[in-house]
């Protein structure tokens, strides 16, 4: 591996630049920058490592609201990822000996382990016909709806038909 990430996190490196040109990024301190993306506003600590959606604290990695402000920067986001992300971390998780388990038979098993009875989880189908519409991501979600616009004047909020702006009949 030539990078200092893993391939897996490769789909971040190319995914996130996209969503650069929607935000505006106002710095107020050099370490603190708040992200504006159409109405909301996320605070971001660099130093701290942490966002107000809460992504760059539970997955430490950057956002996408920290990527941005990263890249405004001109810094690495590789450089605020979590150590455990790195190959050479990922390497070392393997570096612990894993000793074979012995024969089935030869097992040391205490009583009260071997005389519980596991049952599966309790579940019911839910009622009524399953739905067809699959579940929407959140920047789905998040997105503006397209408004349709007009053929005759390029006006949105109306169709061709209710077009006040088109030419009269005589």
């Amino acid at each position: 591996m030539s990078t200092r990430m893993t391939p897996s996190n490769v789909f971040v490196t190319l995914q996130l630049p996209k969503v650069q040109p929607i935000f505006d990024v106002v710095p107020s301190t050099e370490y603190l920058h708040t992200v504006n993306d159409g109405g909301r506003h996320y605070t971001i600590c660099l130093l701290e490592r942490k966002c107000v959606c809460g992504r760059f604290q539970v997955d430490e990695l950057p956002c996408s609201h920290a990527w941005v402000v990263l890249k405004s920067k001109f810094l690495m986001p590789e450089e605020y990822c979590s150590n455990y992300y790195k190959p050479n971390i990922v390497v070392m998780t393997y570096d612990v000996l894993v000793y074979p388990l012995p024969d089935r038979n030869d097992w040391n098993i205490p009583t009260h382990v071997a005389e519980e009875v596991v049952l599966p989880p309790k579940w019911k189908k839910p009622h009524g016909r399953p739905k067809k519409k699959r579940d929407k991501p959140l920047s789905e979600l998040l997105q503006p709806k397209n408004q349709h616009s007009c053929s005759i004047c390029g006006q949105g909020g109306h169709n061709r038909r209710m077009c006040r702006n088109a030419p009269r009949r005589i």
